[in-house]
C-alpha cells in the first residue's frame, strides 16, 4: 500500500514515503488489516491530511491512537464519525470549548471534519489500532512518520498553534521550534486528568483565536 496523500502534502512528505522503514510500515499495515479488524477504515488512514492541507495548516493537535470501537474511528483524532456516541474525552473539549467561549453548544455529533476543513491537522501518533485493543500498533514505526510530519511543520511553516494535551502529546512535541510557533499545553481531557484540575480552564481555543487574529489569519470557528 503507497498512499496517495492530499498534493499538497505529498510534496511536503514524498521524500519520507519513499524511505525504507515507510514501506515495511505499510506492508505491516497491510498484514493488520488482512489478519485482524482494524480501525480507521484502510481508506481512512490519512483523513487528517485529505482534509486539512499543507498550504492551510493553522493548527495541530496531536493524539495517540485511533478508537477501538466498532464504528468510531474516522481517521483524525478525537473525532467520531456521525451517529456514533461522544466519547467522554470529546465531551470534556465542548464542555472546556463552551466554557471558554461563553456559549451553549450542544453537539450532536463528535465529527470533527468541520475543524480539519479550517486548517486543523488532527493528527494520532499511531493511525491505526486493532479492534478493541488500544495502542495496539504501538510496535509499529508510525511514530516515526508522525514525528517526521510534526518535524516537516515545524520546520517549513510558522505561526503554527501546536495543542499538546497530556503527556504524550508534550513529549511528541518536544522539538517543536518555538521561537516560530504558539506551543499551548495542558492536561489530557480525558476524564481521570480532567477530573484532577488538569484540563479545564486552560482556554486553549480562546487563545488559538487571539493569536490567528494577530497574525491576520482567519479564526477558527469551533461551533
Amino acid at each position: 500500500m503507497q498512499p496517495n496523500f492530499n498534493p499538497s502534502w505529498q510534496t511536503i512528505l514524498d521524500e519520507e514515503i519513499q524511505k525504507l522503514y515507510f514501506i515495511d510500515l505499510m506492508q505491516a499495515v497491510d498484514s493488520e488489516y488482512q489478519n485482524h479488524t482494524c480501525f480507521p477504515p484502510k481508506e481512512l488512514l490519512f483523513a487528517a491530511f485529505d482534509h486539512c492541507s499543507f498550504d492551510d495548516l493553522k493548527v495541530v493537535i496531536i493524539g495517540q491512537d485511533p478508537y477501538h470501537g466498532d464504528g468510531e474511528a474516522n481517521g483524525l483524532c478525537f473525532s467520531v464519525n456521525d451517529g456514533v456516541r461522544i466519547p467522554p474525552s470529546l465531551r470534556n473539549i465542548f464542555r472546556e470549548l463552551n466554557d471558554d467561549l461563553e456559549t451553549i453548544f450542544l453537539p450532536t455529533s463528535g465529527n470533527l471534519e468541520p475543524w480539519a476543513k479550517q486548517g486543523i491537522l488532527l493528527l494520532n501518533a499511531s493511525l491505526s489500532v486493532q479492534k478493541d485493543k488500544p495502542n495496539s500498533h504501538k510496535h509499529l514505526d508510525w511514530n516515526i512518520f508522525t514525528d517526521a510530519v510534526i518535524q516537516k511543520i515545524s520546520d517549513e511553516k510558522e505561526n503554527i498553534v501546536f495543542l499538546l494535551w497530556g503527556n504524550f502529546a508534550q513529549k511528541k512535541g518536544a522539538k517543536i521550534d518555538r521561537a516560530k510557533h504558539l506551543v499551548l499545553e495542558s492536561g489530557h481531557p480525558s476524564p481521570m486528568s480532567a477530573n484532577q484540575g488538569k484540563w479545564f480552564g486552560n482556554k486553549h481555543f480562546s487563545q488559538v483565536n487571539v493569536f490567528l487574529k494577530e497574525k491576520n489569519r482567519n479564526t477558527i470557528h469551533w461551533i
